[in-house]
């Protein structure tokens, strides 16, 4: 499949067909039901301590990637929120920077951050000057000496984990004072990345894709049970499932019901949902205020159970069947992020970091695509949506 180009004309025709102008332009709420003037106390939600590190955090944090408005994140603030999660690559730094203007006049003890930093694996000669560089200009950003949590971000092996290369280097990071606690995220082979992180000693925390979706959620829950035993701590992300309720991506998915779900698990500390808008922070706001699922949101995901939504399992097994060897898991996480997200300005962000070939699928033209998705995803109708993306120029994308 050959990536075609996007000019002005064509950009405008395209958003106009059905479905892109969704992409593009994502439901913004207007108001806000929270009323910020009397935000609610921290003490006010239930807390739970991140394993070793001590931390006590309300279940309910902000992952702030989605996230541009200031507002949004003075609201949560003003709630009674403490944790806030970010990371080097989001929004091209520019998450990071908004984070850093907003908490730099603010009582260093009021709140926490996490960050993320990605690096290329097998690690290259210069890993540890670039690495470093990486994060001593996510500190820059943030305005700050030191985080709570710097993260080894969106790993996908796990010897990326054990490397003695990045623990030397870790270790180092924390000796020098620049984070207090180490850990890694992930979107694949959780429960082979925890016990490789037990087994390194280094590891605090762990930021895992936690959902009732996941296949294999009683291994992932076995083996974060084996972490928190050895001492690390458990955050959720991911735990809406893409955000929306169909694999079309028209319908939102009901958040309350998702982030109680997540809660029953008592190894998970928090949840860091990304809201971007004020309904989005009312609606986990009202979750967390009446933290126990009711029967018709019970019913409502074992309804959702057996049908497909946008969240990519990220098994690996279509790349293994993929001719071509495309990162499909990765692609799919971007067609989650424009058609569930609505945000294509992530989605573009996370096409770019696999440096994609220009053409795509010619092995496979005539002949139909050869991957069939455990999850029942149609592949080859993914990715023809979601490529053009990366043809939009940066001024249309959110």
């Amino acid at each position: 499949m050959e990536t075609k180009k996007v000019n002005r004309r064509d950009f405008f025709r395209w958003s106009a067909t059905a479905g892109a102008g969704a992409l593009l332009f994502p439901d913004v709420a207007a108001a806000s039901t929270l009323n910020r003037s009397s935000g609610s106390k921290a003490n006010e939600y239930p807390t739970r301590i991140l394993g070793r590190t001590g931390l006590e955090i309300p279940v309910l944090s902000m992952g702030v990637m989605r996230a541009d408005n200031p507002n949004v994140v003075r609201a949560a603030y003003n709630a009674g929120l403490t944790f806030f999660d970010t990371a080097h690559g989001y929004q091209n730094g520019q998450n990071e920077v908004m984070l850093g203007n907003f908490f730099k006049d603010k009582p260093r003890d009021s709140f926490m951050i996490a960050t993320k930093g990605k690096f290329a694996y097998p690690l290259s000669d210069r890993f540890e000057e670039e690495y470093t560089a990486l994060l001593d200009l996510s500190l820059k950003r943030l305005q700050m000496d030191q985080v709570e949590i710097f993260y080894t971000h969106a790993l996908g092996t796990a010897d990326a984990i054990t490397d003695e290369r990045v623990v030397r280097l870790l270790e180092k990071f924390k000796a020098d004072g620049k984070v207090r606690y180490i850990g890694f995220s992930s979107h694949a082979n959780k429960p082979e990345f925890v016990d490789a992180a037990i087994g390194v000693g280094l590891y605090d925390v762990a930021l895992l894709s936690y959902n009732f979706k996941l296949d294999r959620l009683k291994e992932t829950d076995e083996a974060i049970a084996r972490g928190v035993e050895a001492g690390m701590g458990f955050i959720a992300m991911k735990t809406m499932t893409g955000g929306v309720e169909d694999a079309g991506g028209k319908k939102k998915i009901n958040a309350r019901a998702c982030l109680k779900w997540a809660w029953k698990n008592k190894n998970i500390t928090t949840i860091i949902p990304g809201f971007s808008n004020f309904s989005e922070l009312d609606e986990c706001l009202a979750a967390v205020k009446n933290p126990e699922p009711t029967a018709s949101e019970k019913e409502y995901l074992a309804m959702l159970c057996g049908q497909e939504l946008l969240y990519c399992q990220q098994c690996g097994k279509c790349r293994d069947a993929c001719v071509e060897q495309l990162p499909i898991p990765d692609m799919m996480r971007a067609y989650m992020y424009a058609y569930g997200y609505k945000n294509a300005g992530l989605s573009k962000e996370t096409l770019l970091e696999l440096n994609l070939p220009e053409q795509m699928c010619r092995s496979c033209s005539g002949k139909g695509c050869r991957v069939k998705c455990t999850s029942g995803f149609d592949v080859a109708a993914k990715i023809a949506a979601i490529t053009p993306v990366l043809q939009i120029p940066d001024v249309f994308l959110t």
